[in-house]
């Protein structure tokens, strides 16, 4: 098994899903409880914590589940009992969409289970059964969480009406989190879903990711996507297309480093960027290259920025540049940067850069020279920028940068033929080296919907290339999923809204000290 295979799990399709857990479990009802208790279990602990980014699972919460005939039903309750026990004060309300009678042996299993644990002790309200003749809406109350465990995966369409209209009151009341297991019910491989699909603020893939859930166009249904890793690919050799990145991509991060470390066996990182436009990214940059452990790092910023600068992050060597009148970077200062390049390990180029000519051409210069590894970000993403000179390089784009570098192929070459690693970012953010395997991340959410998270973004792939020159997939990898989790633990302590963007970078020791451990 390759390293990769590690810590990126392949994306199966529906199909293959089916098949994955024939050859696991092969019918045996021992081994598919056993993976059911892990399922729901994960499950019940993946939603308490993704609640506290809106202040924790509140104690008297009220918890609507939606259950089919088969397994994803049984994964929602076995949640929905874990949630119960942690918090006594919280009540339970089960919607058996076909009928409790429908309920294949496993999922029935977990529903007595349920009864069994909580129904007695907390009384009849505690655990009201819903419809237990048929898809009866449910109250027009408020909800802490609506769990969906009706089609999963295994859904082929149509959609029953009566299902349908369900899905439409469920989507119209108030919740304060709705969750699908696996895939939002209504939602398959089959086309463009209608218009009723249950629509989920987190989709939690247990055991394995399945394509509808990376299709963008199904995005506005899935939500965010929670990878819930129950050890199916502990032996995967799969050469899969598509796979999700896992936790494990920082493990080695979390390693002692050698006794004899010298700050420049730790990396040498140089950020090119910054005008008097846009001051405030550059300094972004330098400082998430800083804190995601840089040995040396050095700023080429325009000289009226430098001061300032070097009093808010002295550990940086800053080398004021000459401006042009509209403060970018001039052609003159060029120099400046070609007697540092053998002393140097990557490039950042872009956070700030602006769009005056000038600068441009100048950048444009840097790239077709450059011999170390490049990161190209901001404004330096311009067509003819990417495209130029021989180094390795990893491209960041946002949605708007990713369509204005494009022409007409799906992943970017060189023109010398060199295949770029490409970072978009988006939703979903997905990794790819030369239109070959796409790696997906899981990490990461609204909290980063603000100016500057590129920013960090740059200089920590900027860093992690510096520390493996030759390694420019694996630097993305590492800080992509470095920075979304780091996001993810930012939004649990302080919420999505009352934050701003540098904060998350107090949060990278944790991601390697504890949530890292928490989630291996």
């Amino acid at each position: 098994m390759s390293a990769t295979n590690r810590w990126a799990h392949p994306i199966l399709s529906c199909d293959e899903a089916r098949a994955l857990e024939a050859r696991l479990f092969g019918g045996d009802e021992a081994k598919e409880w056993a993976a059911m208790r892990h399922a729901g279990c994960a499950l019940a602990a993946a939603l308490q914590r993704d609640f506290e980014e809106i202040g924790g699972f509140p104690a008297g919460g009220r918890i609507l589940v939606l259950v089919g005939k088969g397994h994803n039903g049984g994964d929602a309750l076995i949640a929905a009992q874990a949630i119960l026990e942690k918090f006594p004060a919280a009540s339970a309300e089960v919607v058996f969409a076909f009928g409790h009678r429908t309920l294949r042996p496993l999922a029935a299993r977990a529903w007595r289970e349920l009864v069994q644990a909580v129904g007695q002790r907390a009384g009849p309200r505690r655990m009201a059964a819903v419809g237990a003749h048929g898809p009866a809406m449910p109250p027009d109350e408020r909800y802490a969480l609506c769990l969906d465990g009706v089609f999963g995966f295994q859904f082929r369409p149509p959609l029953p009406d009566d299902i349908a209209a369900l899905f439409a009151r469920v989507n119209a009341l108030p919740v304060q989190l709705r969750a699908a297991v696996d895939l939002p019910s209504g939602l398959s491989e089959a086309g463009s879903p209608g218009p009723t699909v249950f629509r989920a603020d987190f989709t939690y893939a247990t055991g394995s990711v399945k394509s509808p859930v990376v299709n963008g166009s199904n995005a506005e249904w899935v939500g965010r996507v929670r990878y819930l890793d129950l050890g199916f690919f502990a032996h995967d050799a799969a050469d899969a297309r598509l796979r999700v990145l896992t936790p494990g991509v920082l493990a080695p991060l979390t390693a002692l480093r050698p006794a004899g470390s010298d700050k420049r066996s730790l990396g040498h990182v140089l950020v090119l960027g910054g005008s008097r436009s846009y001051p405030g990214a550059v300094l972004m940059t330098v400082l998430a290259a800083l804190r995601s452990g840089a040995g040396l790092v050095t700023a080429c910023v325009p000289e009226s920025l430098a001061p300032a600068f070097a009093a808010r992050a002295p550990e940086a060597m800053w080398v004021g540049w000459p401006e042009t009148p509209t403060g970018g970077l001039a052609g003159a200062g060029e120099n400046l940067l070609l007697e540092r390049l053998e002393r140097i390990d990557a490039l950042v180029i872009g956070p700030g850069l602006g769009r005056d000519p000038e600068t441009l051409a100048l950048v444009r210069s840097v790239v077709q020279a450059a011999t170390k590894p490049l990161v190209l970000d901001a404004d330096a993403l311009q067509r003819d920028i990417v495209r130029a000179g021989t180094a390795a390089r990893v491209l960041t784009p946002h949605p708007g940068e990713l369509q204005r570098i494009l022409e007409g192929d799906d992943f970017y070459q060189t023109a010398a033929g060199r295949a770029a690693v490409m970072v978009a970012k988006g939703r979903l953010t997905c990794v790819t080296e030369g239109g070959r395997t796409g790696f997906y991340s899981p990490f990461g959410g609204p909290v980063l919907a603000r100016g500057g998270s590129g920013d960090l973004l740059a200089g920590m792939i900027g860093t992690q290339l510096a520390q493996a020159p030759g390694e420019p997939l694996l630097a993305a990898l590492r800080g992509v999923v470095w920075h979304g989790m780091a996001a993810d633990a930012l939004a649990r302590a302080q919420g999505q809204v009352a934050v701003h963007t540098t904060q998350l970078l107090d949060f990278l020791p944790m991601v390697l000290r504890r949530d890292l451990f928490a989630l291996l």
